[in-house]
């Protein structure tokens, strides 16, 4: 079975992986700075500060697997931002492969968007 590390909230448990530290902290690094690269075509703000990437797991064979919603089960962007994530983590110098899974539970609320995203949107 293959280890993977997740880039989720903190106190997670450490995850033993075959990828030295210092590689693993750069590929979680460039792979979060790849997600803040894509944007919802609707909304001015990038959808990991929105709060839409639930999940990112690398496994031992730099591998990425994605888990992110959309801001509503109806989202105009549904059929393009998936295939937006895949092609920027891609781009990550490191990454073998990139899988993106798109889940409506729990579903996308306000709540998970960061302070800078509320800034912008002045959302208080």
């Amino acid at each position: 079975m293959t280890e993977t590390k997740s880039i989720e909230a903190a106190h997670q448990p450490q995850i033993q992986s075959t990828i030295p530290e210092a590689e693993l902290s750069r590929l979680t690094d460039d792979i979060v700075g790849a997600l803040k690269t894509v944007y919802d075509p609707e909304i001015p703000v990038d959808i990991y500060e929105l709060g839409l990437i639930y999940k990112v797991d690398i496994s031992d064979a730099r591998t990425v697997a994605v888990e992110m919603t959309l801001t509503t089960p109806n989202c105009p962007a549904a059929a393009e931002l998936p295939s937006m994530v895949e092609s920027a983590v891609s781009a990550v110098p490191g990454v073998s492969d990139v899988k993106v899974d798109i889940t409506f539970d729990p579903p996308w609320d306000q709540g998970r968007m960061s302070e800078e995203a509320r800034a912008t949107l002045n959302l208080w």
